[in-house]
């Protein structure tokens, strides 16, 4: 209805412009938005006062022009104007029953438009470093991330899914000297693990693994490991041992055996981390690697670029980029004093590359912690040469996990934390999904284990797909009966739907478009949330209150095709997020 409406409109426009009464050159945005009193009607525009100042006519009586231009149209039983120039319309009761027939039309379709154009968006999240599991924290990104680019693709945009595989930092290196202990130790050599290492329970499963494979042949003795080392925490600095306990790893194993030690923890934790994905319902279209961008030059390319603009300075044997120029609160190291580039550097690199690939809109989904820095990398796409707003990083809170009144901790180094798959199989994927969009991305989310698994009208995801089970159970029922369903018959009597209950269905229903479009727009998939547990709660109190298998064919068949409509926005909105829609609980 509100494309209908901003239709009408821009007819309206397109009519003053050739009558000489708007200028031939002016662009407008049409906007219809639901009123938000009744009493005033059901839809709203504010169009005249937007044009008011372009055009230089007083807002009120350039409404009255709108108006008196707007084509006639049997949907529109009213057009007021109100205030300093809203517009406002009245729709043809009957015109809501056509929400009905458009949901059987469409079918799968419905809610999906073409209002993004095609553009071509790139969305980045989770990218998690492949140091150990995703753990519940992850999750909410996952969720998050992968609920927006479906909403994005359902108003038409091309939207390309990536996992940056930070495979060439320090930490991967700490992950692989980590492993190479726990394969000595498994060789018998007695030596203690690092302050600074990966401790969980996972490092030694890929220890095993590697001296599975190799027995001895990376067996060094712990005395030769540990000559000379610098003392480690606590009574040493943890960060100095670990990165000298790196150096001699690579000094004794050389590169060729330090690389299968890495490459052992890098692909059986990215391994992990595709299969937990997946399972999660989240799947990319690329996992684009650090360490490919890195030996591809494309790194120093783009330092190049941002020393031909004057944008790199040296100091203190370091390499800069002179940021605070652009609004970040300080300059940034890009080169260190070993000659080596920071992470920042890569990832001013791999922004680089996502625009020459040809994308329009970058969307980064990042944890709340990296906040910082954001203005640094908005600082570098300007420097670059790209539009900084083309570059939307949405900040997600981790989700807090509670087993009773008990925080469970989540530390990936200390080894102690709760899986994503744990989680999975504890509550299943459809709750975690659906719980781990609930609430805005930015705000705390404490994650409720025994409402998740609970069947009771108290568990919001279990209470929708109830609505959805109950209409399927409904036709079931028919079936049982041996009555048949006549859409057709249906929809001619669709004026039958007269009661209360009935009224509001339809008015969600028509609700159902222009939320998906605007939680695509604001990256909001918890209005999804919101709409969908308000639809399932009007169903349920429509089911409770009314017989839907009556003796008259005609209303029954209105009845069935209205909880039908009802069974397919559920069925498409739980798509969008990706929790299934069962058709027996």
């Amino acid at each position: 209805m509100k494309e209908h409406l901003q239709g009408l409109l821009e007819q309206a426009v397109n009519r003053l412009k050739e009558q000489g009464d708007l200028p031939s050159d002016i662009t407008v945005s049409v906007r219809v938005d639901r009123a938000r009193d009744s009493a005033h009607g059901d839809f709203a525009t504010n169009l005249a006062l937007a044009m008011a100042k372009p055009t230089g006519q007083p807002p009120r009586r350039l409404a009255e022009k709108i108006v008196q231009a707007l084509p006639a149209d049997p949907v529109v039983r009213k057009v007021e104007i109100a205030g300093p120039g809203f517009i406002n319309f009245h729709i043809d009761p009957a015109a809501q029953f056509q929400i009905v027939r458009q949901i059987l039309g469409q079918r799968d379709r419905f809610g999906r438009s073409h209002s993004g154009q095609g553009r071509r968006i790139h969305i980045e999240f989770v990218s998690a470093n492949p140091t150990g599991p995703l753990h519940v924290g992850h999750g909410r990104g996952a969720a998050y991330g992968a609920s927006v680019a479906n909403l994005l693709q359902a108003i038409g945009c091309q939207v390309h899914r990536e996992y940056y595989v930070n495979d060439a930092g320090r930490q991967m290196d700490i992950l692989a000297v980590s492993i190479w202990i726990r394969y000595l130790q498994r060789c018998g050599e007695s030596l203690p693990f690092p302050a600074n290492g990966y401790r969980g329970e996972y490092v030694i499963e890929i220890a095993d693994a590697v001296y599975a494979e190799l027995a001895d042949g990376l067996r060094r003795p712990a005395a030769e490991v540990l000559d000379g080392l610098p003392e480690d925490a606590p009574d040493g600095d943890k960060e100095v041992y670990i990165d000298a306990l790196i150096e001699r790893a690579r000094l004794l194993l050389g590169k060729d055996a330090y690389d299968k030690v890495f490459q052992a923890g890098l692909e059986s934790i990215l391994a992990d981390i595709r299969e937990d994905l997946e399972a999660f319902g989240v799947r990319y279209d690329e996992w684009f690697s650090e360490r490919r961008l890195v030996h591809s030059g494309r790194v120093q390319q783009a330092l190049d670029r941002l020393r031909e603009g004057g944008w790199l300075y040296e100091s203190e044997g370091a390499i800069w980029f002179a940021s605070s120029r652009l609004g970040d609160e300080k300059d940034r190291v890009v080169v260190r004093e070993n000659g080596q580039a920071t992470y920042f550097a890569s990832d001013i690199a791999y922004h680089l590359d996502k625009l020459e690939r040809g994308f329009e809109l970058l969307i980064d989904v990042w944890g709340a912690d990296h906040h910082g820095y954001v203005p640094r990398l908005k600082a570098a796409m300007q420097a670059l040469g790209a539009d900084p707003d083309s570059l939307e990083v949405r900040l997600v809170q981790f989700a807090v996990l509670y087993r009773g009144k008990e925080r469970v901790p989540m530390s990936t180094r200390a080894g102690e934390f709760v899986t994503l798959r744990q989680l999975r199989e504890e509550v299943g994927k459809d709750a975690a999904r659906f719980f781990y969009v609930m609430r805005k991305a930015e705000q705390h989310l404490d994650f409720d284990l025994k409402l998740a698994v609970s069947q009771s009208n108290d568990n919001p995801v279990y209470y929708v797909q109830y609505a959805h089970a109950r209409v399927c159970s409904v036709f079931r029922q028919l079936e049982e009966k041996g009555w048949k369903h006549d859409v057709d018959r249906g929809l001619e009597c669709l004026n039958r739907l007269t009661e209360n209950h009935e009224q509001a269905l339809l008015t969600l229903l028509a609700r159902y478009p222009e939320t998906v479009e605007r939680a695509a727009r604001m990256r909001e998939p918890h209005q999804l949330t919101h709409y969908l547990r308000e639809l399932a709660a009007q169903f349920h109190t429509y089911y409770n209150a009314h017989t839907f298998l009556v003796e008259d064919d005609q209303l029954r068949d209105a009845r069935l095709n209205l909880i039908e409509a009802v069974r397919q926005a559920i069925a498409n909105g739980l798509g969008l997020l990706d929790v299934t829609a069962p058709r027996s609980m």
